[in-house]
């Protein structure tokens, strides 16, 4: 299975160009999805239909997809609500629920739930030739491409910092017995921490999908117009992209009016 991520300044057709090309690749017998990870969806638009976050069948080959990236921020918010909920059941009594729509404010938070979403995304993979990405402006698409790596260094850290905490709960455990002050029993074993199996599950997870980024059928395609503003924003795309180990495999020079004089070198 391929993927495609179209990339470039907002405005430059990566819409059109992710569409068509989504077009093409399922007309010529190829089983396609295409995703928009846009905030502001243009697909529905471009084919004239009412998208939401769930798949559409457009074609017997095309599928489409807009993600909503609220409802995406709003589950992978409730979703670690839970299990804060889950595992630490003493903060019940705090009702973190009264605290939801202050949170889901949170800087970041969109990021995750987009990172989130595209894990979903790779996850339904299989049944398709090529899955299109229809990406948002330049800054949030990379740090969207850059969360995989970003998130498996602090969540392995994280773990780093558990094992710690249930080294010295051991010391306790051999120095006072298995239970603390308050008679609740100290876990310290790391197969049956379930903070620490959480992070791990959640690393590997994430691993999944920066390989899955990395891998030779991802192509990352650059969309760009001639004019200086857009140059100038895809002059740094290519730099973090390139810091991302992500460099695009080929771009498309967008608009380009041939009766205009030719240029000058910017």
């Amino acid at each position: 299975m391929k993927s495609i991520f179209f990339t470039g300044k907002g405005g430059v057709g990566k819409s059109t160009l992710a569409a068509s090309a989504a077009w093409q690749l399922s007309e010529e017998g190829g089983q396609v999805l295409l995703v928009s990870f846009d905030p502001a969806h243009n697909l529905g638009d471009i084919f004239n239909l009412d998208l939401g976050h769930q798949k559409h069948r457009y074609t017997q080959n095309l599928f489409l997809q807009e993600i909503d990236l609220e409802k995406g921020a709003q589950d992978h918010l409730r979703a670690h609500l839970d299990l804060l909920n889950e595992t630490y059941g003493y903060m019940k009594a705090l009702n973190l629920d009264k605290y939801f729509k202050v949170f889901k404010y949170s800087p970041g938070l969109e990021e995750y739930a987009a990172l989130v979403c595209l894990e979903n995304v790779f996850a339904q993979e299989q049944g398709f030739d090529f899955i299109v990405f229809d990406t948002p402006p330049t800054g949030l698409t990379l740090r969207i491409l850059a969360l995989p790596q970003v998130t498996c260094q602090w969540l392995g850290h994280l773990a780093g910092l558990r094992q710690n905490i249930l080294e010295k709960r051991h010391t306790v455990h051999n120095i006072t017995g298995k239970y603390d002050a308050q008679g609740k029993k100290l876990i310290y074993a790391e197969d049956r921490d379930p903070v620490l199996q959480k992070i791990r599950e959640m690393r590997a997870r994430y691993q999944r999908v920066d390989d899955r980024l990395q891998e030779e059928d991802n192509m990352i395609a650059l969309v760009f117009n001639p004019d200086f503003l857009s140059l100038r924003e895809s002059r740094r795309l290519l730099d973090g992209l390139r810091e991302l180990a992500l460099a695009p495999a080929v771009a498309f020079h967008n608009k380009v009016n041939p009766a205009e004089p030719e240029r000058k070198k910017i």
